[in-house]
């Protein structure tokens, strides 16, 4: 079973770009996962905080978040080595896509004063990266759970070698991005 989003793309996306810029199919840039990831610095002093940020990602994501734990010791922050610090969250395929459809279509539009996603957040190998500053954006999320606002970055890592690349990619995808 193939997402709708998955389907726009090798039906809409890639005879698209097959015609502009590229000579073969293999050559056309794809997404190749979507990271999400959240640092719970109160985590260590208050586990319910971990909990609740990862049913939090469970019903966002709609698979279960990995627990990131520090390398490393650091006495000014009261953390040590092998504390829970972070959740992570790597979408691969059908979950990818799914997530995605949610993120342009259900999540960004309800952000308040939203002026779109900066072209500034690409890192120079073809991947974005932007972050998010509350959770109440995913219509998953019930108001009354919560217990404090989260963020997370969200990053989108594709196949595309350059930034504009990248770019025209995400931008056929529908990413709402600044007009400068």
């Amino acid at each position: 079973m193939n997402t709708r989003y998955y389907q726009y793309y090798l039906n809409d996306i890639c005879p698209k770009l097959l015609q502009t810029s590229y000579s073969n199919t293999y050559q056309i840039p794809k997404l190749t996962k979507i990271v999400i990831n959240r640092g719970i610095g109160e985590a260590s002093q208050n586990k319910n905080v971990l909990e609740n940020s990862l049913l939090e990602f469970k019903l966002i994501a709609g698979q279960k978040g990995i627990i990131t734990k520090s390398r490393k010791s650091i006495s000014s922050f009261q953390l040590r080595q092998k504390m829970p610090i972070g959740i992570c969250i790597t979408l691969r395929k059908l979950y990818m896509y799914n997530f995605l459809d949610r993120l342009l279509n259900l999540a960004l539009p309800r952000i308040r004063d939203f002026q779109g996603l900066s072209v500034k957040s690409f890192d120079g190998f073809g991947n974005y990266s932007f972050g998010l500053e509350e959770q109440l954006m995913f219509p998953e999320i019930p108001y009354d759970q919560i217990d404090k606002l989260r963020g997370m970055d969200v990053t989108i890592v594709t196949s595309a070698p350059t930034d504009q690349e990248s770019l025209v990619l995400l931008k056929n995808f529908g990413f709402p991005f600044k007009n400068s």
